[in-house]
């Protein structure tokens, strides 16, 4: 699945909080993300109500590419054998940017329960990038 977020702000700023792996609960989805841990590439996501931990792998930082790609790999509230998601910024023009972000999963009948998820967070995102900026 793919969710396409237009963001009011500059591709390098939005960047710049995308590849901070060890602050998303700060400075992309604060709320939605309540801390997180790192231990060289994994990262430990703490989420609501704060009682159950995401375990990720980062798995590429690309500066060049602006993109993030990363694996949760344990701590599932849902079924999955298999997921993979990455982030890519792309500049639109001064001040406004295209942020997507592509996230597989398996089985594959879970994607229906994944959407509402990435949907939620991808707002939550363009909440807060946005008023980082305004």
């Amino acid at each position: 699945m793919v969710q396409d977020i237009v963001i009011e702000s500059d591709a390098e700023d939005v960047w710049d909080a995308v590849r901070d792996v060890g602050a998303v609960h700060r400075r992309l989805v604060p709320g939605y993300v309540l801390d997180v841990r790192m231990e060289g590439d994994t990262r430990y996501l703490t989420v609501p109500p704060g009682d159950a931990v995401v375990r990720e792998l980062i798995v590429s930082v690309d500066d060049g590419l602006r993109r993030l790609a990363y694996s949760a790999v344990e701590g599932f509230r849902i079924p999955l054998t298999h997921h993979h998601a990455s982030f890519q910024v792309f500049p639109e023009e001064p001040g406004r940017c295209r942020l997507v972000w592509t996230t597989d999963v398996l089985p594959h009948e879970m994607v229906e329960q994944v959407r509402p998820r990435v949907v939620r967070g991808a707002e939550v995102m363009k909440e807060t990038l946005e008023r980082r900026t305004g």
